[in-house]
């Protein structure tokens, strides 16, 4: 188990990860391009928050499927539940205690912009 924290502390869980990560992508819906997530994917058992609970808000829009969660107090986005799988977490790794998100190269982008979700049936 690491430790994940926002910026200022307040918010803070116990995470299981890997050594290394083995997928890390990005995404270019709205939010995520705009926030600068940097994101990996891990269990629903995998994540506790142990610390900050209350200082979590949770900003939600488009559909009100996927949660996204950031520290009230310094506005750091420590996690997410997404709209393709809303019982998993997308962690921000850059939130991950001893995680240098510029150590990794050619990070996928996750074509947010177009979800399957958002396809018209014709």
């Amino acid at each position: 188990m690491k430790k994940l924290t926002c910026h200022c502390g307040e918010v803070e869980a116990e995470v299981k990860v890997p050594e290394k990560f083995e997928k890390v992508i990005r995404c270019n819906c709205s939010i995520c391009k705009r926030k600068g997530f940097v994101m990996s994917f891990v269990g629903p058992e995998d994540l506790k928050i142990i610390k900050g609970q209350d200082q979590l808000k949770l900003y939600q829009f488009h559909s009100n499927t996927a949660k996204h969660f950031f520290c009230s107090k310094c506005g750091i986005h420590t996690h997410a539940n997404p709209r393709s799988n809303p019982k998993i977490y997308m962690i921000n790794i850059s939130c991950v205690e001893g995680v240098d998100p510029f150590a990794y190269d050619n990070i996928q982008v996750n074509d947010g912009q177009n979800h399957p979700l958002d396809q018209k049936k014709q």
